[in-house]
């Protein structure tokens, strides 16, 4: 590939325009050699034909109710366990398409932010925002947005479902993106101006590589945590309007609602079924082929294999097909070239200098944001006293209070679990199906237990009820951390052991250094979705029992269901407002300092 780039760039030199034109239109699109060769299907042929035709048509089966109308919704779903493939169908469908946008914000968003110095200050702490906002606050707002789309529609409510997972997917992929954009090895990056790279083929041939392990395990935490807000997600109640949507998510809510712990169970199994399934088919392909982007290659010596990967890679038809869409793609990139070159390029000229494009820049910034408090500010003090705001602020100070302890706790468990995993690639194979399963499990789940233990030893809800918090988020340090272990270069490994670097200096002299980032991301992103949690652990319904704890996550649960929406934007404006000064000064100090341990490893 490189050798055909500089013999492109030597006959640039030698022939003109038209005649590199003439030659590179004259190239034949189709060989017809290799059409009679790669026309004849081999087994895998009809492997991957079945898995992409079966795909495709469960994508055009799940889609196509979404365009019945609105009022052939059932009030509830039900509870026949037969139901439950074609629930688990509509259920998934949403999450992936939620996958697939999050997938596109992460990239676009987590590159803007680590490539531009101006964006950088206004998106990370949007970020921040962001994942601070509960799902509920997102429902409250969306809600009537996305019926008023399609009117009379199921696509609306179906948009407002995908759009909810989506907010509880995005976050930590964007924050991997991130992270590892701004920890490039500078050996790489020299490596990529030596060879002459333009932006777009850095991004596609050394960021985006150099981000892929990390950003598949961040993909399969994210599609868990979107089973964890599926409930939510799926059976949409604001104030006295309510849509029950199809899915696994709102035949759980029925359950819950009658006490029916046999349906429970038939939850909790199609659940481990349909995990398992896109574990086989989506995640364990992605990551056996993200291995080859490793940047230690020594790391390779134990593969993952994945049988689907195998079936597409070994596709006569497929590989044809890839090759004439890369030769596509080259002749394209070719023209670009000729064309830039026989027209001439020329930088343009900046309209403003640098220091006063960044005063104009910070000034709007600084004006948006102090319009954006007075507005909130205007808004609260019509609708609310301020004894109202110092309440919801002393219940953000119990939630902080707990989100420290369950990730501190969650850290010194799960810390040691990942670099275990991630050092040994045989565990991971098998540690991963289990720990997708366990980090998907709703905690709703979880509340017949949580509410008759507290019922039966009479305990505090305050205390006993705040474990739910982190059941569905200690997941991001593990698969974080397990990310980080395996990206630990082979020789640095060989190097404590000839120095007989064991225990405590092991840990402190190359394992803590080498996952920090990693580390910091997975934590960050826990800490925020333990806030996000609150909202489902801070008031526990089974049946017509309830149990609340006292904290913020209550608040705004309690008001999301009675439609107030003046203490649904204070009780958001200081979750966010806690999440946002958590990271500050804590999160961001420690991500910068691992920046600079980067930084000083590569010198």
């Amino acid at each position: 590939m490189m050798a055909a780039e500089f013999e492109t760039q030597t006959g640039a030199e030698t022939a003109s325009a038209e005649e590199r034109l003439r030659r590179l239109y004259a190239h034949p699109f189709v060989n017809l050699r290799t059409l009679a060769r790669g026309a004849v299907p081999n087994r895998w042929d009809v492997i991957a034909f079945a898995l992409l035709f079966g795909a495709f048509v469960l994508i055009a089966v799940g889609a196509r109710q979404m365009a019945v109308p609105l009022a052939r919704l059932p009030q509830e779903v039900s509870l026949d366990p037969s139901l439950l493939p074609w629930y688990a169908l509509r259920t998934t469908l949403r999450m992936i398409a939620a996958m697939v946008a999050s997938l596109a914000f992460s990239i676009s968003y987590a590159y803007l932010a680590a490539k531009s110095r101006r964006a950088e200050r206004v998106l990370v702490p949007a970020l921040d925002i962001l994942q601070s906002v509960p799902i509920l606050g997102f429902l409250s707002f969306t809600y009537t947005f996305f019926l008023g789309l399609f009117p009379g529609s199921v696509l609306g409510a179906e948009l407002a479902s995908i759009f909810l997972i989506f907010t509880s997917q995005a976050w930590n992929m964007t924050f991997s993106i991130y992270q590892s954009l701004r920890t490039l090895p500078e050996d790489l990056v020299e490596a990529s101006r030596s060879l002459r790279f333009s932006n777009r083929q850095r991004f596609w041939k050394l960021e985006m590589p150099f981000a892929l392990p990390g950003l598949v395990w961040n993909m399969m935490m994210s599609m868990s945590g979107g089973w964890f807000f599926v409930v939510a997600a799926e059976a949409i109640t604001v104030g006295n309007h309510t849509i029950t949507l199809p899915g696994i998510g709102s035949y759980v809510a029925a359950a819950i609602a009658h006490r029916n712990i046999d349906a429970v169970v038939w939850a909790i199994a199609t659940m481990l079924v349909v995990i398992l399934l896109y574990d086989q088919l989506l995640f364990r392909p992605l990551v056996a082929w993200s291995e080859r982007f490793r940047s230690d290659n020594e790391l390779l010596e134990i593969e993952t294999d994945s049988w689907v990967l195998r079936a597409l890679q070994r596709s006569r038809l497929l590989g044809w097909l890839r090759g004439q869409l890369a030769n596509y793609r080259a002749r394209r990139r070719q023209r670009r070239r000729l064309r830039r070159t026989s027209h001439g390029h020329t930088a343009p000229r900046p309209l403003l200098a640098p220091w006063l494009f960044d005063g104009l820049w910070y000034g709007l910034i600084a004006c948006g944001g102090a319009y954006g408090f007075w507005r909130i500010y205007d808004y609260l003090q019509e609708s609310l006293g301020w004894g109202e705001v110092m309440h919801a602020v002393l219940l953000g100070l119990i939630t902080l209070m707990r989100v420290m302890v369950l990730v501190g706790l969650a850290s010194l468990v799960w810390v040691p679990i990942g670099v275990a995993i991630g050092l040994r690639p045989r565990l991971a194979a098998i540690a991963q199906p289990v720990a997708q399963f366990l980090a998907a499990f709703p905690a709703n789940l979880f509340f017949p237990i949580a509410v008759a233990l507290i019922l039966r030893f009479d305990l505090n809800s305050d205390v006993w009820l705040s474990p739910l918090m982190i059941l569905g988020t200690q997941w991001y340090i593990l698969f974080n951390v397990v990310a980080g272990a395996s990206q630990i270069p082979r020789d640095l490994r060989d190097a404590a052991h000839n120095l007989h670097l064991h225990g405590r200096l092991w840990w402190i002299k190359v394992i803590l250094p080498a996952i920090l980032p990693y580390y910091v991301t997975g934590a960050m992103t826990a800490a925020g979705g333990a806030w996000n949690a609150s909202i489902v652990a801070e008031l526990v319904s089974w049946g017509h029992t309830r149990l609340v704890a006292h904290g913020l996550g209550a608040y705004i649960t309690a008001a999301t269901e009675a439609g107030d929406y003046p203490r649904i934007v204070l009780g958001v404006a200081v979750m966010s407002l806690f999440v946002v000064a958590l990271n500050r000064s804590l999160w961001r100090p420690l991500y910068r300092r691992a920046e600079e341990r980067v930084g000083l490893e590569q010198e």
